[in-house]
């Protein structure tokens, strides 16, 4: 694959295991990067340039918005993401995803694998349980305006909020 975005020229990377198959035996996500593009998550503004990168059908149904970022397409309808340039002074944009995990996510679910980038993100990853477990032992079972916020944020994480 040759990446031609506006955050990468000339990319290019292959694939190493066949799509969603072959994960590190400690990264076990939830969901698919097709399945959270569907529910909704960054504000529907993540992957709008980048679309011929991933195949067709994970863009059928997902929440796009085009223009500019819109909390109406994500999945729990409120502000979920902090600023490329608050990501990268927090040392989050690792290797050569300048997009973050997530594009992080859908290259190596595609089957690109790159041994210490992968280990550094699926340790990432595997501290957001933390996230979960808050969820699970603070809210009552199906009331999913509870910890709306942390819920966006374990979808972005292939976590599923809908416990």
């Amino acid at each position: 694959m040759i990446v031609f975005d506006k955050m990468q020229q000339g990319y290019e990377y292959h694939y190493d295991a066949p799509m969603g198959e072959n994960f590190a035996n400690d990264f076990k996500p939830e969901l698919t990067p097709k399945q959270m593009l569907e529910l909704g998550v960054f504000e529907g503004h993540y992957l709008t340039d980048c679309r011929n990168e991933f195949p067709k059908d994970w863009f059928v149904k997902a929440k796009i918005s085009v223009m500019k970022a819109d909390v109406g397409q994500n999945c729990f309808r409120l502000k979920s993401r902090m600023s490329l340039q608050e990501w990268q002074k927090r040392g989050w944009i690792i290797g050569p995803d300048p997009r973050g995990w997530f594009q992080w996510y859908c290259r190596y679910y595609m089957g690109r694998r790159i041994k210490d980038v992968d280990e550094k993100q699926i340790k990432r990853w595997k501290a957001f349980r933390r996230h979960y477990m808050q969820v699970r032992k603070n809210c009552i079972l199906l009331d999913f305006n509870s910890r709306s916020k942390q819920r966006q944020a374990l979808l972005q994480w292939a976590y599923n909020p809908f416990f």
